[in-house]
Order: structure tokens, then sequence, then C-alpha cells
């Protein structure tokens, strides 16, 4: 249609960023310390507004809005609005992942500015399993009495004693095995510098944790609380280290 005053749609092609490119363009933002600090601060799951971020990571208001913008459009961070109250949040599990496998890589926490939280390091989820002491204590646990055997490669078999106790305890085996994923795996803690279980067989744990109670999920974060029954169980019938 022409003519004076007619509506005109203009059509803006879209150009997808190759897979290299997005890996650049996720470094990039990472790659620079007072946005780490912001991403270190919402590793526990929780929103934060920008003025906690700005705070984090000791930079202005206005810096910290240019910072913000820049994760946003490498979709490691998500805006969350309400009310009159904008938050920004982690954009998915798999941004925490990244970030884990990266804090274990860049050594011990203490040399970093941002500090891990006590309830984190205590029990979090990392995905779909425990992680922090009680994830590493299990899997010592584990370990020590010959329930899984480890193949050397990082992965771990499931021995025949540890199939009937992991069993008389309630884990549920034969539904883990249905999962079209790896079974058992090492999966390096970010706060413990040390293996916990990850996998498949991980998430069982998890599930049998929470069903039986020993472990709660706090809200708005990935910290787990460990209940009274839980420390009953894990440290003293289990043998799982917690302190």
């Amino acid at each position: 249609m022409g003519g004076r005053g007619a509506i005109r749609f203009v059509y803006h092609r879209s150009v997808e960023r190759s897979w290299d490119q997005r890996i650049a363009e996720a470094a990039a933002a990472m790659g620079e310390p007072a946005r780490a600090r912001m991403l270190g601060l919402l590793l526990d799951g929780r929103a934060r507004t920008a003025t906690e971020l700005a705070l984090v990571a000791e930079v202005s208001p206005s810096t910290a809005s240019a910072h913000l913008r820049k994760l946003e459009s490498a979709r490691l961070i998500a805006r969350v609005a309400q009310g009159k109250h904008r938050y920004f949040r982690l954009a998915a599990p798999a941004v925490a992942r990244a970030l884990e496998q990266l804090g274990a890589l860049a050594g011990a926490p203490r040399a970093s500015r941002v500090r891990v939280p006590e309830p984190l390091r205590l029990a979090r989820t990392c995905y779909d399993h425990m992680a922090g002491r009680l994830g590493v204590g299990l899997l010592d646990m584990l370990l020590e009495v010959r329930w899984l055997e480890p193949d050397g490669a990082g992965r771990y078999s499931v021995c025949d004693q540890g199939e009937r106790n992991m069993r008389a305890l309630g884990v549920r085996l034969d539904e883990a095995r249905t999962r079209r994923r790896a079974w058992a795996r090492t999966c390096l803690d970010w706060s413990e510098r040390r293996p916990h279980l990850g996998g498949a067989l991980g998430a069982a744990w998890l599930e049998l944790a929470l069903r039986s109670r020993w472990v709660r999920r706090e809200s708005d974060s990935r910290a787990l609380e460990v209940t009274a029954a839980g420390h009953r169980e894990l440290e003293r019938r289990l043998g799982v280290r917690l302190a």
C-alpha cells in the first residue's frame, strides 16, 4: 500500500550467530572481573537488584548497568520484573554449571572476592544432584565402603553389595537406569575442590534425600537445608561427613 499516511512495515533479517561466535561472546562477558563477581553472587540461585550487584562488583551504578546489559546480551543472566523493582538472576542452570566448572579451574575460593555462602558450602544442588560438603561426603562414603568402583576415567559402577544396600535404603536404581544420560560420574565441586557424585545415580540420591526428608530445598536458592533426621541418617548411620 502506498500513499501518504500509509503504515510501513520494515522487516529486519535475523542474523543467526554461529556456535563459535556465541562461545566467544559468553567468554568475553564472563572474562571481566566485575562481571565475574556479579555472576558469582548469583550462583546461589537468588535474584538480586542492580544495586546489590554493583556493590559486590565494586563499581558505580551506571557502570553496573553497562555490565548487566553485556551479561544479558550474552544470555548469561535474565531480568525479572516484580512491581516497580527489577531483579537479575542466572539465565539457566547450564550457566551455573559452567561457572562452577570455571570456579574449580580458578583455584581456592579464598583467593576470590566472592565468598561462597556457608549454606551453599554445606549442601546445595548442582543441576539435579547434591554438591557441597554433603555431595563430596556422600561420594567419599560410597567409595570407602566400596559400593562404587571407579573406572579411572571419571565414571563409576555399582558393585553387587552396593546395589543391595542402595536398594535397601530406597535408592531407585531401576528408574535411574532408564534415563538417557551418564550413569554415575565424577563432578568437580566448585566450593570443595573435590569431586561429588553426578549422573543419573547422583540424581537418584538427591531424590532419596528429598523423599526421606533428609534435606529440604530452600526457596529461591540452590542451597539444601539438612534436617535433624538428615544429620542422623547421613552422618551417624551412613557416615557421610558434614563437619
